[in-house]
């Protein structure tokens, strides 16, 4: 085993103790409710969408309602999270490929989910690991990406190069729960612009902790 991967290892332990109920933040029933959701948190925050998904699937419980939908009214009942046209156009082609080529049921593969309009690699693993429970990768978020830079388990900034770090180096039973901390841990701890190293239970960990764990 590399000096690497042991170190990765004790990350993984310390989040563990640390994030010991981690899970997915976002509000879901079902396969597609988890689907649609991950594609809209894409550039905000899953409370964000937590709060928009509450009146969404009440209009539109399933993908063949949602496939259906009024653009405009669809744009406006989602514009809250930013992006909206774009989004609104994705998830009402996701959800009428499910129609047409799935008989309305959320795939179960990593092929038959980034086959659908607007889902990729990311969303697909989401939706897989928390819905289905197949770990078929790790979720690379703007935190996960982040997170995994500043721990130097990658060198790269591109999501699928730093996932194939990550599944080299975190063991396959660990991906899920991994993702989840590593976001917790971003949005608690190791903030984008200004991390607060000090406070930092991983700090010893780091190769780019700022100051000494307080």
């Amino acid at each position: 085993m590399s000096v690497r991967q042991e170190r990765a290892l004790e990350i993984v332990h310390k989040l563990r103790r640390i994030y010991p109920r981690a899970k997915c933040s976002l509000d879901f029933k079902n396969p597609f409710q988890l689907l649609i959701s991950t594609m809209l948190s894409a550039q905000t925050t899953d409370a964000k969408v937590n709060e928009v998904a509450k009146s969404l699937y009440r209009a539109y419980p399933g993908p063949q309602e949602l496939a259906a939908a009024k653009p405009s009214e669809l744009e406006t009942m989602i514009r809250s999270t930013g992006y909206f046209r774009n989004k609104a156009k994705a998830i009402q082609g996701a959800s009428l490929a499910l129609v047409e080529r799935h008989q309305c049921e959320v795939p179960a593969t990593m092929d038959e989910l980034t086959a659908l309009p607007g889902v990729g690699r990311k969303t697909a693993n989401v939706v897989l690991a928390n819905a289905f429970g197949i770990a078929s990768g790790v979720v690379v978020d703007t935190h996960v990406a982040r997170l995994s830079l500043r721990l130097g388990l990658t060198r790269h900034d591109d999501p699928p190069k730093i996932e194939h770090d990550l599944m080299k180096l975190i063991p396959e039973k660990e991906w899920t729960k991994f993702a989840h901390r590593m976001i917790l841990h971003g949005r608690e701890v190791c903030h984008a612009k200004t991390p607060k190293c000090g406070d930092c239970l991983i700090n010893e960990l780091c190769p780019s902790a700022r100051t000494p764990l307080e």
